[in-house]
C-alpha cells in the first residue's frame, strides 16, 4: 500500500463533516455593496441529502459491524405528523427501493439504508438553520408550518421522508397550521435523482462508464490493493462508492470500523469522487441533462413564476424543500459549476434564495452549499442577476418533453465515450 500511504489528498467532504451539530451559520442576507436600499427575499427553494443511514449493502468482510436497532430510536424532538401522497395529492406510490433495502439485514437487525437517530439529529439541526435563517434573523416564512407557504417533496424512500419529518420539526418546532403533505413520485418517473431505471439513454451511458471506472488508472492499482490488504479476493465485486458507503456510515455513529477502512478513508472518498466524475464526465451535456436536467427545470420553473407579476399567489410558495441524495447533489452542484471535489456529507444542502432590489425592482439570485456563499458559473459574482443565473441553468435543465426524447434517443455512439 505504499502508493496509497504516500498520496496527500485534500480534505474531504464526507469525512470532514460527520458532527451531526456541524452545519456552517449563513452570513446575513446579502445586500448590495455601494449603499443601495437593501434587497427583499422572495423566494427559497432547498434540496438536501437525508440523515446519515446504515449502508446500502455489507462489503464482503468475514468480521462485520454490528448495526442495533437501537440505533433508530426517534429523538422526541423530531416528532412531526405528516402524510404522503402523490404529486397528484393521491395516494403514496410503492417503494420498490425500500422493498430491496428490506431484503438486506445487517448485522445486528437493522435493514440496508436506514435512517438513524444520529442522521435524525443532522436533520433537525439543518431544520434549525434554516428556522433562525428564514424565521429569527429574517422574518420570511411564518414560525408555524403553513401549506400555503411551504411545499414539500421527497424522493419516495423512507430515510428520506423522515429525513424530511426531522427538518419540518427543526425548522417550524412541531408547530403546524395545516396538513404537513410530503409529495412523492413513481419510482419510474422520479426526476429527483438521475434516474436509471426511467431513462433508457442514461442507463446505457452510466452502465458502461461505471464498468470501465474501475479500469482507469490510478482508481483500479488502487482498489487492487486495498482488496489485497482486507483479505478481498480479485474475483469479488466491489467498488470505492461501496467502501465509502460503508466508511461514512460506520464513522459518523463511531462504529469500530475494519481498521484498514480507517486508515484509508480520504483515500477512499477521493477515489469514489473520482468514480463518480468518470460516470458523470464534466463534458459530456447531455449526462448532466439526464441526470439533473428535469431537477433543474422544477428549480428555474420556480424562480420563473415567482418574479412572474402574473403569476397568482396560489400557484408559487416561498419555500420549496427537496428531500434527495448524494447522487442527484454531485451532478446538480457540477452543472451549477459549485461542485468542490468532495461527497456530500449527510444532510448537505444547496439553497437558492431569490431577491428583488426594492428600487430598481432587478432581480438577484445567492447560492449557498451547506451554508456557504458560492458563485455560480457564468455569475460575475456571489450576488448573481437572475438573467445570468438562468443562462446558466439553461445549459442543463431541461423540460419533461426534451427529457424524454433525450431518454429515448439511441446512443449510437460507443459507450462511455466523451460528446
Amino acid at each position: 500500500m505504499a502508493g496509497l500511504r504516500a498520496r496527500a489528498w485534500a480534505p474531504v467532504g464526507v469525512l470532514a463533516s460527520l458532527a451531526y451539530c456541524a452545519h456552517q451559520r449563513r452570513p446575513a442576507p446579502a445586500e448590495p455593496q455601494d449603499g443601495r436600499s437593501p434587497l427583499e427575499l422572495k423566494l427559497v427553494q432547498v434540496a438536501f441529502r437525508h440523515g446519515a443511514r446504515s449502508p446500502l449493502k455489507p462489503l464482503p468482510l468475514e468480521e462485520q459491524v454490528e448495526w442495533n436497532t437501537q440505533l433508530l430510536e426517534v429523538p422526541p424532538q423530531t416528532q412531526f405528523d405528516y402524510t404522503v401522497t402523490n404529486l397528484a395529492g393521491g395516494p403514496k406510490p410503492h417503494s420498490p427501493y425500500d422493498s430491496l433495502y428490506h431484503k438486506t439485514t445487517l448485522k445486528g437487525g437493522m435493514f440496508a439504508g436506514q435512517l438513524t437517530r444520529v442522521g435524525m439529529q443532522q436533520m433537525f439541526a439543518l431544520g434549525e438553520r434554516l428556522r433562525k435563517n428564514y424565521v429569527e434573523d429574517t422574518p420570511f416564512i411564518s414560525p408555524a408550518f403553513n401549506p400555503q407557504e411551504v411545499f414539500v417533496r421527497s424522493t419516495n424512500m423512507f430515510r428520506n421522508l423522515e429525513s424530511t419529518r426531522c427538518l419540518l420539526a427543526g425548522l417550524f418546532q412541531r408547530q403546524k397550521e395545516g396538513p404537513v403533505v410530503i409529495h412523492t413520485d413513481e419510482a419510474g418517473s422520479e426526476v429527483l435523482y438521475p434516474n436509471y431505471q426511467g431513462c433508457q439513454g442514461l442507463r446505457q451511458r452510466i452502465r458502461g462508464r461505471k464498468e470501465a471506472a474501475t479500469l482507469q488508472p490510478g482508481i483500479s492499482e488502487d482498489l487492487k490493493k486495498l482488496k489485497e490488504e482486507m483479505g478481498i479476493a480479485s474475483s469479488v465485486e466491489t467498488d470505492f462508492l461501496a467502501l465509502l458507503d460503508n466508511v461514512a456510515a460506520e464513522q459518523v455513529h463511531s462504529l469500530p470500523s475494519c481498521p484498514l477502512l480507517k486508515r484509508f478513508a480520504q483515500v477512499i472518498e477521493q477515489r469514489a469522487v473520482d468514480t463518480a466524475l468518470y460516470i458523470l464526465q464534466w463534458e459530456d451535456r447531455k449526462s448532466l441533462q439526464m441526470a439533473v436536467g428535469p431537477f433543474l427545470h422544477l428549480l428555474e420553473g420556480n424562480l420563473l413564476k415567482a418574479t412572474d407579476p402574473a403569476t397568482p399567489p396560489s400557484k408559487t410558495r416561498k419555500l420549496y424543500l427537496y428531500a434527495t441524495h448524494d447522487m442527484a447533489l454531485i451532478p446538480l452542484l457540477m452543472a451549477l459549476g459549485i461542485f468542490d471535489h468532495k461527497w456530500p456529507p449527510f444532510a448537505a444542502d444547496l439553497t437558492l434564495e431569490l431577491y428583488q432590489h426594492q428600487k430598481s425592482k432587478e432581480w438577484f439570485v445567492q447560492l449557498y452549499y451547506q451554508g456557504e456563499e458560492q458563485v455560480p458559473r457564468g455569475c460575475p459574482d456571489k450576488l448573481c442577476p437572475l438573467d445570468k443565473f438562468l443562462d446558466t441553468l439553461s445549459i442543463y435543465a431541461v423540460s419533461p418533453e426534451k427529457y424524454h426524447t433525450l431518454c429515448s434517443q439511441a446512443q449510437g455512439a460507443e459507450l462511455g465515450n466523451r460528446e
